[in-house]
């Protein structure tokens, strides 16, 4: 790329506005999103979810964002003011959040993610952004967003949607973009019986990512169109997009790696077996997602906590982990920890065995325990002598059991007050 082109890339990056979308509930993660949304479910030991998509703007040279929140709210309100309030607002940089609010025009609710946008364009109007970025904050994955501005501006296009390649196999839980030779947008497949493959390819689909580029002025001729149409469900992709393919041109941006430039890592961690699989890649050899990447950082809210520490060396009680990823805070005090992921400020008593599961922050596990293939919440107090995991009929009376048979364990499940989440 020649030294013009960049600084002209560069500066329609910082030109930029992102919108990220975190209002949505979370439900197929049963009681993990009761007491916050998805976005703010914590992930990988230390972060919360929404943590990579506000790491990629940040990265990419994104400054400007907007976060829509809706439901259950104030987790993430509490965690974007205290993880993302070090940018300066006197060089135009922000992470501001915009509840959903009632307004003159309208008293209701967000009606969809194209609805969001669109009774919040007086605010995005006023930070007079050349484009509009809307993101999904409910996605794990890195990502360097300039490529895909660079990639817009290239190919002329009225809106490009970012794009993962999904296994024809999967495909039928994902929208799916029809596109031809030149990755322009020829139609749309909402969750098919019977997926589309990529032009050339016979075992891989596009599937949307939920990322969205606009000119602003494009974005609020389209949206004003759907906010009119009654027959709307003002939703990017059954309404907007199918609307500008058909009438404008519309390309794909498939997502690459970065540095490997083949197929990038994204994971929609939107049930609880997609939720434990995704943390558990983490304590691989070679994970598919890298957190020890010092050029593409993952920023967070940093609690002030100890190193982890492992204590008692008995032959019948030693401390120790294998294969798993211990979190700050965290004491393993005469038990063992294999294939696992604990989050800040976890305690394990002494005798207890944790096998292939996910503990989030501030869970203590009493002495005598034994777990495996599970995801225990924030807060829980596991008693003396609980087995988890190894009888389904018996783990079903008390707590969730996945299709695929990882157990969710929450504190209401075991009869204690959560509080407000963590």
């Amino acid at each position: 790329m020649a030294r013009k082109e960049e600084r002209s890339i560069n500066r329609l990056i910082r030109d930029t506005l992102g919108v990220v979308m975190a209002g949505g509930r979370g439900a197929r993660l049963q009681q993990l999103t009761a007491r916050r949304g998805k976005p703010v479910v914590p992930f990988g030991g230390k972060f919360r979810i929404i943590d990579f998509t506000l790491s990629n703007c940040i990265n990419s040279g994104i400054r400007r964002v907007c976060v829509l929140t809706q439901y259950n709210s104030y987790t993430l309100m509490r965690h974007i003011e205290r993880a993302w309030s070090f940018l300066r607002a006197e060089f135009g940089e922000f992470v501001e959040v915009l509840p959903a609010q009632e307004r003159f025009e309208s008293s209701s609710w967000y009606q969809g993610t194209a609805d969001a946008v669109y009774q919040n364009l007086d605010i995005i109007l006023g930070h007079r952004p050349s484009y509009v970025l809307v993101l999904a904050g409910d996605h794990v994955y890195k990502m360097d967003y300039g490529s895909m501005i660079a990639s817009h501006l290239d190919s002329g296009a009225d809106a490009t949607v970012g794009c993962v390649e999904i296994a024809l196999a999967q495909a039928r839980d994902f929208g799916l973009m029809v596109v031809d030779e030149a990755q322009r947008v020829v139609g749309f497949q909402e969750k098919p019986a019977v997926p589309q493959p990529m032009p050339g390819r016979s075992d891989a689909a596009l599937a949307s990512m939920g990322i969205y580029l606009f000119r602003t002025d494009f974005l609020v001729e389209i949206l004003t169109a759907d906010a009119r149409d009654e027959t709307s469900s003002h939703d990017f992709g059954r309404d907007v997009l199918p609307r500008i393919y058909r009438q404008h041109k519309l390309m794909a941006f498939p997502f690459s790696d970065m540095l490997s430039g083949g197929q990038g890592y994204w994971r929609d961690v939107g049930t609880v077996d997609a939720y434990w699989e995704a943390n558990l890649e983490l304590v691989g050899v070679t994970p598919p997602l890298n957190l020890y990447d010092r050029d593409w950082p993952i920023w967070t809210y940093q609690e002030q906590l100890p190193p982890a520490k492992f204590v008692f060396d008995d032959d019948d009680r030693r401390g120790m982990a294998v294969d798993s990823m211990v979190s700050a805070g965290c004491v393993v005090s005469g038990a063992m920890v294999r294939g696992s992921l604990l989050s800040n400020h976890v305690r394990i008593n002494s005798y207890t065995k944790i096998e292939d599961s996910v503990l989030l922050p501030d869970v203590v596990v009493g002495r005598r325990c034994r777990i495996r293939r599970a995801v225990v919440d924030s807060g829980c107090r596991i008693p003396e002598g609980t087995i988890i995991g190894e009888d389904a009929r018996a783990d079903a009376e008390r707590f969730y059991i996945s299709p695929a048979g990882i157990v969710l364990v929450c504190p209401e499940m075991l009869g204690q007050r959560s509080g407000h989440a963590d």
